[in-house]
């Protein structure tokens, strides 16, 4: 019996996005591209800096990559003793919860990587202060770097089908941080965190790193997949590409379009699901 002949699937044009877009197949691909990076990166900035500071989103998209860290022998040697654990951005509810970013994280990395408690760092969302508790703990534990390497080594960010990316949800006050220019005289040093509430911010309230913290980050990683963020992607593409005053003011309704590091890379990645057919 002749056995059907497979036909090619067609290529993927990567979207043009500001950075390098990684483009794979399959979900299960483009983990396993994410992961070597990480590793890679990881053992750099061991090697350079002596630790890790590592900051991690929450939601399903990334919870694959997480066991994959844990699972995968490949990533058996990943420096965890070394690693500083950070959360991206938390909701305003206890640990307890299911919607706590922090369970999630804690669960499959905290409890199983070796990774020192004392090197986990959970915000603590229900206190008033949390966002001044958070950037207060930041601070201390960059402190011990050389002046231009206080900052977080490797960012890990979704994004969501209205855009938002870590609790930055569009026309949120979080995105004041955008026009934000520490050079200019007079002005405050930049919020690292803040909380996140208000009309378009989905419930609860939130906190969350700001534009400041994240785009001094050494790397950046934007891990999309699934054909409901195909169509985000492409409206990305335009502003991504305009002047920076354009791009901005797309921030405002499109948060992701924010994200651009000052001294670090970006690197999107993309199943084929996610990529824009045209």
């Amino acid at each position: 019996m002749l056995e059907p002949i497979p036909f090619a699937q067609p290529e993927v044009t990567p979207p043009k996005l500001p950075g390098t877009v990684v483009v794979r197949p399959e979900p299960e691909d483009l983990i396993g591209s994410a992961a070597s990076d990480l590793l890679i990166h990881a053992f750099n900035c061991v090697r350079s800096f002596g630790d890790f500071h590592l900051a991690l989103s929450g939601g399903s998209t990334p919870l694959p990559l997480y066991e994959r860290l844990m699972v995968d022998p490949n990533y058996r040697d990943f420096p965890w003793t070394r690693t500083h654990l950070w959360i991206v951005d938390e909701r305003r509810v206890g640990f307890d919860s299911d919607k706590s970013n922090f369970k999630a994280i804690d669960e499959i990395l905290g409890e199983h990587s070796g990774i020192p408690r004392e090197q986990v760092h959970p915000i603590m969302a229900l206190r008033d202060d949390a966002d001044l508790d958070y950037e207060r703990t930041l601070r201390q534990q960059l402190f011990f770097r050389e002046k231009g390497q206080d900052r977080l080594d490797y960012v890990l960010l979704g994004m969501g089908a209205d855009g938002h990316t870590a609790s930055l949800f569009p026309q949120s006050p979080a995105l004041e941080d955008l026009t934000h220019d520490v050079a200019d005289a007079g002005i405050a040093p930049p919020r690292l965190v803040r909380i996140n509430a208000g009309p378009t911010v989905v419930p609860p309230e939130r906190v969350t790193m700001t534009y400041s913290l994240l785009n001094a980050a050494r790397f950046i990683g934007v891990l999309v997949t699934g054909s409901g963020k195909r169509e985000t992607i492409a409206k990305l593409v335009g502003p991504a590409a305009a002047d920076d005053a354009s791009r901005l003011a797309a921030a405002r309704t499109l948060p992701i379009l924010g994200i651009r590091p000052k001294a670090g890379e970006l690197r999107w990645y993309l199943d084929a699901a996610a990529c824009p057919t045209a």
